[in-house]
């Protein structure tokens, strides 16, 4: 039986775990948006999509954006396979695994924001100054609403770690996740990734920055699905073999003889 400073232990470092996410997850809105300056909100602590941020040519500020983004997309899936946790809880205790993996995606992300180089000053297209700006900010928000509101519909403390570190100090077991479709689950298959599409390209003014990273992210989302669903596959077997044959990817839209 593990100790119950060792169970405690567990428990604050998953709320540490889940804080920093929370703090990182709030970041990222405002760094996406350039929103920190429209709130008067300036510094190196403030950094934004195209605003702050070290200095760069443009075959720099590429070059080294692409690899802030694919460090964290490599993070993002290998820690999430079934054979990496498999390895990874020889060293990891169980119960923190989850936690772990929230924390080191948080970091990734932290890098990211602090690193980003703005690249160039092309506009791809400008919408401020009328009602269309107004409508792409609202999109964005309600994207970020969506990816929020999905977590909450599955299990958001199971998926953040905070359930497995609340059982370990209760001296029990982790319960294992019901495969269920709850509301928006029943529209799409991956309400998170169609929330953070919404959220990434719903913007008044798209820069050539902007643009790298929504095409960057959509795409390591696509790619991160076939994954993804390859596991729930192997997980809950012709349960989700039927649900993907009934319910879309990623549009919100019935499929032909599933209305």
């Amino acid at each position: 039986m593990t100790s119950l400073i060792t169970r405690a232990a567990y428990l604050l470092y998953g709320l540490v775990c889940y804080l920093i996410f929370f703090a990182t997850f709030l970041y990222a809105i405002g760094f996406v948006g350039n929103w920190w300056q429209a709130f008067g909100w300036t510094g190196e602590l403030f950094r934004s999509m195209d605003v702050g941020g070290p200095r760069a040519s443009l075959g720099q500020a590429m070059l080294i954006d692409a690899l802030l983004l694919g460090l964290f997309a490599v993070q993002h899936s290998v820690m999430a396979r079934a054979g990496f946790k498999r390895i990874w809880t020889r060293i990891v205790p169980q119960p923190v695994e989850r936690s772990t993996y929230v924390l080191a995606a948080s970091l990734c992300l932290a890098l990211l924001f602090w690193q980003w180089r703005p690249i160039g000053t092309t506009v791809i297209w400008n919408a401020s100054g009328g009602p269309l700006e107004a409508v792409l900010i609202g999109l964005s928000l309600v994207g970020f609403l969506i990816v929020t509101l999905a977590t909450y519909l599955i299990d958001h403390f199971e998926l953040f770690g905070l359930s497995q570190v609340w059982a370990a100090f209760r001296g029990l077991n982790a319960r294992p996740l019901e495969f269920r479709t709850p509301l928006l689950y029943r529209a799409v298959r991956h309400p998170i990734y169609f929330g953070f599409i919404i959220a990434f390209w719903a913007t008044p003014i798209m820069t050539l920055g902007h643009l790298v990273f929504a095409a960057a992210t959509t795409a390591y989302m696509l790619i991160a699905i076939q994954f993804e669903e390859r596991d729930l596959v192997h997980s809950y077997g012709d349960v989700y073999r039927a649900y993907r044959r009934r319910v879309r990817m990623l549009l919100p839209l019935p499929k032909p003889g599933h209305r």
